[in-house]
């Protein structure tokens, strides 16, 4: 399981450290459809496996934004931080997609805790991510995430 910390000192401390390695998530077609209808993101490459299979990464492939949207649930396997009253996705610095993600492929996150910055009223917090595919040559994300811990 994931690093546990209680209240916004404790999290200073991880400042600079390894928060870890999450467990695989499975990125299913039905999943890359429920996103693409979400979003109005229809693009064959995404939601026609026959025509995909003939494409350019012969599969149906989760849109780059989705694979990026699953950070957030591989995050909270790695730290939960206790004490605080908000949490605060903040943006992103850095994001690149150097390979797809084939529907059915596994993917899993391997975050460092950058840095921890005192901001009014609590912290923000970098994290470098990198959201790896099972058996890829290459990551399916790199990313640097902002959040914002409230006291």
């Amino acid at each position: 399981m994931g690093i546990t910390v209680n209240g916004l000192d404790e999290l200073r401390k991880l400042a600079g450290g390894d928060l870890g390695t999450s467990g695989w998530i499975e990125v299913t077609q039905e999943r890359i459809g429920t996103f693409a209808d979400a979003t109005g993101d229809h693009q064959w490459i995404h939601t026609d496996p026959e025509r995909a299979a003939q494409g350019p990464f012969g599969a149906p492939i989760a849109h780059g934004y989705l694979t990026l949207s699953l950070f957030i649930p591989l995050f909270t396997e790695l730290l939960e931080v206790r004490g605080v009253t908000t949490k605060v996705n903040y943006g992103l610095n850095k994001v690149r997609f150097p390979a797809p993600v084939k529907a059915g492929s596994r993917i899993r996150l391997v975050a460092r805790l950058a840095s921890v910055e005192d901001v009014p009223g609590g912290v923000q917090i970098t994290v470098d991510g990198t959201i790896e595919v099972e058996g890829g040559a290459k990551p399916a994300a790199v990313l640097q995430s902002l959040s914002r811990f409230y006291a």
